[in-house]
């Protein structure tokens, strides 16, 4: 992968983790996972927060591309964006193996020495 490439990818992702890292945006993407739009009125119902408040942390994940909003009439509709998700969890997968590589060499090392 190209260098700026990288760096590319290094941001977006880094951008997802921030914006996953708030409990109420992991609740609300756990709503949207049920795979049909639903308004901000239905995803306050049952809880403590207010419309203003789901619609701030929504527009965060918008932001960050795993949500996306669609006005019908008076509402807007919001859903889940899977893909940079998915991308997300590749970059992780992409780590993992770096470190399980890291962690070889550094027992073949400790064992041959």
């Amino acid at each position: 992968m190209p260098r700026s490439a990288a760096a590319t990818a290094l941001k977006t992702n880094a951008s997802i983790f921030a914006a996953l890292g708030d409990e109420t945006r992991l609740a609300l993407l756990a709503e949207l996972t049920k795979g049909e739009p639903q308004s901000i009125t239905r995803l306050t119902s049952n809880t403590r927060l207010t419309r203003q408040a789901v619609t701030k942390h929504l527009r965060v994940l918008e932001e960050v591309g795993v949500v996306r909003s669609e006005r019908s009439g008076r509402e807007s509709l919001f859903e889940l964006q899977p893909k940079p998700l998915v991308d997300a969890r590749t970059y992780l997968d992409h780590v993992s193996r770096q470190w399980d590589n890291a962690l070889a060499r550094l027992k073949a090392l400790v064992e041959t020495s």
